[in-house]
């Protein structure tokens, strides 16, 4: 299909949580877990623009670490268990609420930069359109 090709807007939640393409809706979007693919297989969007960084380790960590933690600290606090304990109760816990939302939130905030158009931010510096107001200096303020 021709990249000129006009698509319809996809919902973000929708293609990003399902792992599509964020443009065709068609194309699987991972190569592997969380690797993104280089582009689109049906459409050929190119996925260069795509970086979700940090940010769904980031929403894991406060939605779903923090209360696994306080989970692990009522059940010592409460039944004080010897370690053995944690690891079999606390541990597979924390790795089956924290790493199953990794693929879907990732794939929805790639899907949401391709719907918003987000891209890195550009700063630039205009021109100052007036001379810069000078200061009296000391000497000259200065009264004998």
């Amino acid at each position: 299909m021709s990249s000129e090709q006009e698509w319809p807007p996809l919902p973000p939640l929708s293609t990003g949580l399902r792992g599509r393409c964020p443009r065709c809706g068609q194309s699987h979007r991972f190569s592997g877990f969380l690797k993104l693919r280089s582009h689109c297989e049906v459409c050929g969007l190119d996925y260069s623009y795509a970086d979700p960084a940090d940010g769904p380790a980031f929403s894991v960590i406060c939605s779903v670490c923090i209360p696994a933690v306080i989970l692990a600290l009522w059940i010592e606090a409460q039944f004080e268990p010897p370690y053995w304990v944690h690891l079999v109760t606390t541990l597979p816990f924390l790795l089956l609420t924290c790493v199953p939302p990794l693929r879907p939130l990732t794939g929805w905030l790639v899907a949401s930069q391709h719907f918003y158009k987000a891209e890195e931010a550009r700063f630039v510096t205009a021109a100052p359109t007036q001379s810069p107001v000078t200061l009296p200096s000391d000497k000259d303020s200065r009264s004998t």
